[in-house]
């Protein structure tokens, strides 16, 4: 109770440090002073610091998603806010990167639910809807065996192609003029699709030890993806 309670103070903090950010304020601490140099030249959005603020606020008390609708207000928080955030910093001229950056996020951040899913249940933590669990007649404790049995793999695969759907709206949606400018997204999202794919490859075995691409994987992937933004392809 008292960690949770120093969390639930530190990021009072940081709401505060926000505040003196946005209406020029005397920050107190340097990362605030460093932000707030930025606040205007950027336009960057108040409110999607806010919403990564709430979303690492639920982390304090939500251990478990009863609808993927509560789950996706989560991941609109810890993810696609970052992503409206950091589209301000690499411009754009398209007010439909704002949608790019909300389904890409979703997309990482799902991903990650699947990579950290047996870390995540060490930790007490599920992400996994509850709604999905009883649609394919899985337990709680069936994920815990750490076994990937039939319908085990069939939750997890669902939850891989809910993955793959953001990952096509946001590669649909993102306008192409601004596509040089988004690049660092693009390659995050390269990067991400390889973790999924992987990890689909992999028969789900998420339980035990953490899926990841090999650093060399990751630079050909920023290489490839950042070379074929700059000629258009």
């Amino acid at each position: 109770e008292q960690t949770r309670e120093a969390a639930a103070a530190e990021l009072a903090r940081w709401r505060a440090e926000l505040d003196a950010c946005f209406a020029g304020g005397a920050c107190t601490t340097e990362q605030g002073r460093q932000l707030a140099a930025h606040v205007a030249a950027f336009r960057l959005p108040r409110a999607a610091f806010d919403d990564v603020i709430s979303g690492v606020e639920m982390d304090l008390d939500r251990r478990r998603f009863r609808s993927f609708e509560e789950l996706r207000q989560y991941g609109l928080r810890v993810a696609s806010a970052v992503g409206l955030i950091c589209i301000e910093i690499f411009g754009y001229t398209d007010d439909r990167c704002r949608q790019y950056a909300v389904d890409l996020g979703l997309a990482l951040q799902l991903t990650n639910i699947l990579r950290d899913l047996g870390h995540d249940l060490r930790d007490g933590r599920l992400y996994l809807p509850q709604e999905d669990l009883d649609r394919f007649n899985v337990t709680e404790d069936d994920l815990r065996q750490g076994v990937v049995t039939g319908p085990v793999h069939a939750l997890l695969d669902f939850e891989a192609r809910r993955a793959r759907e953001y990952f096509a709206l946001a590669a649909a949606g993102l306008p192409r003029a601004d596509a040089r400018r988004l690049v660092a997204a693009r390659i995050m999202g390269a990067i991400y699709f390889n973790l999924l794919e992987r990890i689909e490859r992999s028969n789900f075995q998420v339980f035990e030890a953490t899926i990841r691409a090999p650093r060399w994987r990751k630079a050909l992937l920023a290489a490839t993806t950042w070379a074929s933004t700059m000629v258009g392809l």
